[in-house]
């Protein structure tokens, strides 16, 4: 399966004027994208629908970005040492050749990294210094503004995308377009797939799903809030099948583009 995501060319897809936003997802059958532990509270992606093949495919749309829209939530969870750094292009085994790959299509050694949140309560990796990454902060209107000026005081721009204290996708979009950026990869989970779904700016969707059943009674599902209503229509465009992985059970790789209502 390596290749199938660079051959989209995704990042040739989008204009500042029209930012290609897009996203992806790897579930269960039942619909599952994360476990809750019950103990500890925190949630984690089950090792029982993960491959080394969804992961190449990850990479290669995160490569294909010239922003990634993470949140604070992950950086918090980086910080703890609960999850993976995946904020740098060519750092992972997998994907070693990607840096090389950017070069050779024009995009910059390291994408930028928005960082969404409502809160305003997270670390910034030193990571992202050190590798040269563009940081903005994206936040709605009524975030602490103690929390705000603080962060424009260590030199972070502070987009305010959103009337309430979630950042919303609409305006988040036109505001990241209109400082040039062509293609967008959602890596912040169900809030912000959600709110690019209900206000109409979602290019793309992928989604692997493992052929496997998990249960589970505390778990999460790839959008949150109310019902999404025409919103939610997607148009399968592609559909790849891998038999072999996770653990010879199969997965489906699909892609799907957001219908427009009727």
């Amino acid at each position: 399966m390596t290749g199938l995501c660079l051959a989209d060319a995704v990042h040739r897809l989008g204009s500042p004027a029209a930012p290609f936003v897009y996203a992806s997802f790897v579930g269960s059958l039942d619909g599952r994208i994360a476990l809750r532990d019950p103990q500890s509270g925190t949630s984690s992606l089950p090792v029982e629908i993960t491959s080394e093949a969804d992961f190449r495919l990850f990479l290669e749309l995160q490569a294909q970005a010239d922003c990634l829209i993470t949140h604070g939530g992950y950086l918090r969870d980086l910080a703890a040492g609960r999850l993976d750094d995946v904020l740098h292009i060519g750092t992972q085994d997998a994907g070693r050749g990607l840096g090389r790959w950017r070069a050779e299509n024009g995009l910059a050694p390291q994408p930028a990294v928005v960082i969404a949140s409502a809160s305003l309560d997270f670390p910034i990796p030193d990571s992202l210094a050190r590798a040269s990454q563009r940081v903005l902060i994206a936040t709605g209107r009524q975030a602490p503004p103690e929390r705000v000026e603080a962060l424009r005081a260590r030199g972070y721009p502070v987009i305010i995308a959103g009337d309430g204290a979630w950042v919303e996708g609409a305006p988040l979009v036109r505001e990241l377009g209109a400082l040039g950026f062509r293609s967008l990869y959602l890596l912040a989970g169900p809030r912000m797939l959600s709110t690019m779904l209900r206000d109409g700016v979602l290019s793309r969707l992928y989604l692997t799903v493992a052929h496997r059943l998990l249960g589970g009674e505390s778990f999460h599902t790839m959008t949150v809030g109310p019902g999404l209503g025409n919103a939610g229509r997607l148009r399968l465009s592609s559909l790849h099948y891998d038999a072999a992985a996770p653990d010879g059970t199969g997965q489906w790789f699909a892609r799907f583009e957001p219908r427009q209502p009727a």
